[in-house]
């Protein structure tokens, strides 16, 4: 599914901004179906409020009720399209995402329907529209979770009118952040000829000096009597024309001689090096970014272009103040911004899909990326079934269209912390995995994290890379540092001599209130952070000589949970606040990524911020923004 965008064939416009909002109180949270809203304008249905668009409506008042609203909720608004796009186009209504499951009317007539979030549906509603006067579009989003979504939950009734209000329910969730509601990108009205570019597929490969790229488009709309013809043309960073081709069949080979490769942050000078591919058929023409790299793995290293790779990460949440999971230019540059702080070249989507402008923007960064699917808290027989395995298959398939061109994306995971262990999970995740070679045509690695311990585990059979999240010291055997290094390289140990694959740690990490402190360290403080990662760092120093390719803090930034005993107000695991400002841990951070990006020995931190970090002024000297590390004073 392309992004819209402008061209020589294509306009569009943004319907985003203040709309009609109602959320559907009632009982069964059905009267806006029973009543038919979308027939009418929603303000005649009932009182409504303002909402914007794109964003999470759960923090955007403060009415508790709305908050931890479930169910149905209905969002309007008026536009207008221009009379000189009534005549030989296609008029496509899209959204980025709205989660989960979704209904969409214009002008009372239902255009489409979408089951799941974190990915873009659209339809063509060209047949509904009026090119005279005022366009209504009408929109039910229902943020349910059953054993059949992606994630999975689980509605809880309670019958018991003694103990509980009649109807009373509640929302059960399997993942451990905030169930945040709502249209959460963009809305877009765009258009295309009626006949058009459905989709583009680059691959790319590299001989020698020259770049490899095959080119392959699909065709909609009124397809000509003869094949039309496709003029596939490369450009440089600079514009300039690097390579063509032209023919009538819908796969084009072009050849970059003297390429730039497209690189991670710290492995080359080019970082994030992409060219721009113009595909121009019939006179439609669609402008695609690419970058040429490749990506392999052995038993033990994760090769990009052919040199060994290794991760030093976050992973993230599409998660801040107010506007919860909704798209924010403002915030996006300052998360990337903040990574390149830290020295990050990978992040993985935890635990969806994220929007295509920070994909977007880890392409041009050169931050590396895993993309995970929606699939977390896969925990239960319910939750693998059939209807679930079709669902799951189609989320897989949603997502590798949309992110199949993208060089940042270097593996895609399947799943976050599933019941592994469980007799029904084999099968059910070697058909997801399979499913998912299948759907790639650059055939990525694909995989799966997980926290089942080696000896129970059934998946990592079916990966390339084992990825794992452990929490010694943590969840087990909480305060007890000491376990730590057994207790991991115990795994590393069972898992290599069940699987000779590599190993990313994809989350490690302690809850931390900024501000606290306390020493000796202690958990919840800032100093037991540090300690704590710096645990896990002397493990990682010694198996990353051998097969560990990567590293993954969780988390980036502090995030919303729902209300629990285990949370105060969120998961504080994050190096920076939920504002984003730094924690101690950050800067320990900071100093190991650089340093191993500048291929240092990254140990000798250790012995230095141990020694001296107790002291202030060595403190402020330790956690600064040098560049030089070579200049930096580990030991004394």
């Amino acid at each position: 599914m392309l992004y819209p965008q402008d061209s020589e064939s294509r306009e569009s416009k943004i319907l985003d901004g203040i709309w009609h909002f109602r959320a559907d109180m009632s009982p069964s949270r059905t009267r806006g179906f029973n009543e038919k809203w979308w027939t009418k304008s929603l303000s005649e249905s009932g009182p409504v409020i303002d909402m914007p668009v794109p964003a999470s409506y759960n923090d955007i008042t403060e009415d508790k009720s709305l908050r931890d609203f479930v169910g149905w909720a209905w969002y309007e608004r008026q536009f207008y399209v221009s009379p000189h796009w009534s005549s030989n186009r296609r008029i496509i209504l899209r959204f980025d995402s709205a989660h989960y499951n979704s209904v969409v009317w214009v002008n009372g007539k239902q255009v489409m329907e979408h089951n799941g979030g974190h990915l873009p549906f659209e339809s063509d509603v060209f047949g509904a529209l009026n090119f005279d006067g005022p366009n209504r579009v009408t929109v039910a989003v229902n943020n349910t979770l059953t054993p059949t979504t992606l994630p999975p939950g689980e509605i809880i009734y309670q019958t018991d009118t003694s103990k509980y209000p009649k109807g009373y329910f509640t929302q059960e969730l399997q993942m451990d952040f905030f169930n945040y509601a709502g249209i959460h990108r963009h809305v877009w009205l765009y258009t295309t000829p009626v006949t058009y570019i459905d989709d583009i597929t680059i691959l790319t490969d590299i001989e020698g000096s020259k770049g490899l790229v095959n080119c392959t488009i699909t065709v909609g709309g009124k397809v000509p009597d003869t094949d039309g013809s496709v003029r596939v043309s490369a450009f440089d960073s600079a514009g300039r024309v690097v390579a063509s081709s032209s023919s009538l069949s819908s796969t084009s080979i072009i050849v970059i001689p003297n390429a730039t490769l497209w690189w991670p942050y710290g492995m080359n000078e080019t970082v994030g090096h992409q060219y721009t591919i113009m595909v121009n058929y019939t006179g439609d023409v669609y402008r695609q970014k690419f970058g040429i790299r490749t990506v392999q793995v052995t038993e033990d290293k994760f090769l990009i272009n052919k040199k060994p790779f290794y991760c030093h990460g976050v992973a993230k949440h599409e998660d801040s103040d107010i506007r919860g999971k909704g798209l924010d230019y403002s915030l996006i540059t300052k998360d990337f911004n903040m990574l390149r702080w830290l020295g990050v070249n990978c992040i993985r989507t935890s635990h969806y899909p994220y929007a295509e402008e920070i994909m977007s923007l880890a392409d041009q960064q050169g931050v590396a990326v895993i993309d995970e699917s929606p699939g977390v808290g896969i925990k239960h027989k319910s939750n693998m079934g059939p209807e679930s395995l079709k669902h799951h298959k189609e989320v897989m398939s949603e997502m590798i269209r949309r992110d199949k061109n993208r060089p940042s994306v270097i593996m895609w995971s399947v799943a976050n912390e599933p019941a592994s262990d469980s007799s029904f999970a084999a099968s059910y995740f070697k058909s997801v995995i399979e499913h998912t070679r299948s759907e790639d045509p650059a055939k990525r690695p694909v995989t799966f994290v997980s926290d089942v311990v080696f000896e129970k585990d059934t998946v990592v059979q079916f990966v390339d890379v084992v990825c794992m999240n452990r929490y010694y010291a943590w969840y087990h055997d909480p305060g007890h540092l000491e376990v730590v290094h057994l207790q991991l390289q115990r795994e590393f140990e069972g898992f290599r001599s069940k699987q000779k694959k590599p190993i990313i740690v994809t989350e490690y990490g302690a809850d931390t209130v900024p501000g606290l402190h306390r020493e000796p360290s202690f958990m919840f403080t800032e100093e037991y952070q540090v300690d704590f990662l710096q645990e896990y760092h002397k493990v990682f120093d010694d198996a990353r000589q051998k097969f560990l390719v990567g590293e993954m803090v969780w988390n980036f930034a502090d995030f919303m949970t729902v209300q629990g005993t285990k949370r105060v107000v969120g998961n504080k695991k994050g190096l920076l606040t939920r504002q984003r400002q730094p924690k101690r841990a950050a800067f320990t951070i900071r100093d190991r990524y650089h340093a191993l990006a500048t291929g240092q020995d990254a140990s000798r931190l250790y012995t230095y911020s141990h020694t001296h970090l107790s002291s202030p002024h060595v403190y402020s000297l330790y956690s600064s923004q040098a560049q030089n590390y070579h200049a930096y004073e580990y030991t004394r």
